[in-house]
Parts: C-alpha cells; sequence; structure tokens
C-alpha cells in the first residue's frame, strides 16, 4: 500500500521540477520575455531610425529638396576635404 504513494511523489516531483527548472519551464519563461522585451527594445530604435531616414529621403525626393538638408549634406561632405586640408566647423549662431 506504500508503493503508490510513493511512486506517486515520484511522478510529481518529476513533473513538478521541469515545470520550474526545464527547457520550456518557468525559469525559461522570465528568460524568453527578457529576451523579447530586449528584442522588441531593438526594433523601437531600429523604428524609430528608418523612420528618420524615410522623411529625409522624402525632403530630397520633392520637386524642390529642402534647403537646409542640402546645406547639411554640403557641410558633412565638404568636411572631408582633400589631404593636407584642414576643416574648422563653426557653432550655428
Amino acid at each position: 500500500m506504500t508503493i503508490l504513494p510513493a511512486i506517486s511523489a515520484a511522478v510529481i516531483a518529476y513533473f513538478g521540477y521541469y515545470a520550474l527548472w526545464g527547457e520550456r519551464g518557468y525559469v525559461a519563461l522570465h528568460g524568453a520575455q527578457t529576451q523579447l522585451a530586449d528584442a522588441r527594445g531593438e526594433l523601437a530604435g531600429l523604428t524609430d531610425q528608418r523612420e528618420r531616414l524615410e522623411h529625409r529621403i522624402a525632403l530630397m525626393k520633392s520637386g524642390t529638396p529642402d534647403p537646409d538638408l542640402v546645406e547639411e549634406l554640403a557641410r558633412s561632405k565638404l568636411m572631408d576635404g582633400a589631404p593636407g586640408q584642414i576643416a574648422v566647423p563653426r557653432d550655428k549662431p
């Protein structure tokens, strides 16, 4: 008569252990949720960067490009002068 409770306790302990620390247990669930939160944060950053780039592209694609963007691009490209040239950036007033 004591064999049935011992087997039951062993089965409960086995499944209880894997429910907590198993491959798909509670601890693994917490790790997966942390990874998901990190991935969502990275996705939000990449989405923001993509929207900013799309906005800049839209400014350049219009019939007349935005003069401020053209000036910004020209300054960034012209600061990479020829070898031996020195470019001193000025603060905006």
